[in-house]
């Protein structure tokens, strides 16, 4: 049976086209960089801030909130190949001024990263 056919060998037509609300946006990933923000209009008229590189990450150590540097992405459990690109996703380890720290935000999705000293 060939897709998108009738069993009589006519074809199945869409019915209408999608809606800008039902497309799908474009992939946004964070890397390691200078902190760089951008501002998308989302719907409803409201606005989101996404992230487009950063050095900068809030750590929780020892109950406490600290603002340090990200030196580099050591590890990504997902994928190897985004912490060779020193991408920043959930889950990814990275090394900090303070030692080593898992992300546990979504950095593509809100406007900073938020990580979790390991303790070792």
């Amino acid at each position: 049976m060939k897709l998108g056919r009738k069993i009589t060998g006519g074809k199945y037509h869409r019915l209408r086209k999608r809606k800008l609300f039902e497309r799908q946006g474009q992939e946004n990933l964070v890397t390691l960089g200078e902190t760089k923000r951008k501002i998308l209009r989302v719907s409803g008229g409201n606005f989101r801030t996404i992230l487009l590189r950063s050095n900068i990450v809030n750590v929780l150590a020892k109950g406490k909130v600290q603002q340090v540097t990200i030196k580099n992405v050591e590890e990504t459990p997902q994928n190897k190949f985004l912490a060779r690109q020193n991408r920043l996703v959930k889950g990814a380890i990275i090394d900090t001024s303070l030692g080593h720290a898992r992300i546990t935000n979504r950095p593509s999705r809100e406007g900073y990263v938020n990580a979790v000293l390991i303790e070792k």
